[in-house]
């Protein structure tokens, strides 16, 4: 699986285009500003895009839904609790398969009530959930810091350390890190009871 990880747009944005290494088939995550550098992307590698996914419903990575799609044909994954239009409904537990290659869908509500990360070949990618030293905001419609304290401490803690963490922001002092790495360094990934944490979220 090679990750191509694009920053976008003013609110430093990580869009993804993740390539089956044996097929060229791929997958689009989170399309928002920027599109020619994704269809630059796509054009250099003669990639095959088998599917288009938004890791949660939010504007800034949601905004090139339409004109992605119109350009590649190809279908749009949300979760299911999601109210934007969407082609294809997922749920924890879900498998996305492009090409030889897999992502498993993990459910992890407290950013927003359809934030999702994937899973699969040593990677995650997280969304607004998890970020290099921080996670999403929980003061927007449908965020919840209790439910994103058991989507970080009941989910994305058990996973293993060595993961590469691919966040859907660049807010951290580098572009990537691993679960293993965040354990130590990130605050909201310090044990804590569910209080602490929602008196630390505020």
């Amino acid at each position: 699986m090679i990750v191509h990880q694009i920053q976008v747009g003013n609110m430093q944005n990580f869009c993804y285009i993740i390539e089956d290494d044996d097929t060229r088939e791929s997958i689009i995550i989170d399309p928002s500003w920027d599109l020619l550098e994704l269809e630059m992307v796509i054009k250099e590698h003669d990639l095959k895009i088998k599917y288009i996914v938004n890791t949660h419903h939010h504007f800034d990575h949601t905004i090139g839904n339409e004109a992605i799609v119109e350009s590649t044909k190809a279908p749009l994954i949300q979760h299911e609790n999601s109210e934007l239009k969407h082609d294809i409904s997922v749920k924890d537990g879900d498998i996305i398969e492009f090409g030889n290659s897999k992502l498993k869908v993990l459910h992890t509500p407290g950013h927003s009530k359809d934030s999702i990360c994937l899973v699969g070949d040593g990677k995650i990618f997280s969304g607004d959930t998890l970020f290099v030293g921080n996670c999403g905001r929980i003061d927007l419609p449908g965020g919840s810091a209790k439910e994103l304290y058991h989507s970080l401490f009941d989910v994305l803690y058990s996973l293993d350390d060595n993961l590469v963490l691919y966040p859907g922001h660049n807010y951290g002092h580098k572009e990537t890190s691993t679960i293993g790495q965040e354990k130590i360094t990130n605050m909201v990934l310090q044990k804590r009871t569910e209080q602490q944490f929602l008196d630390m979220m505020g």
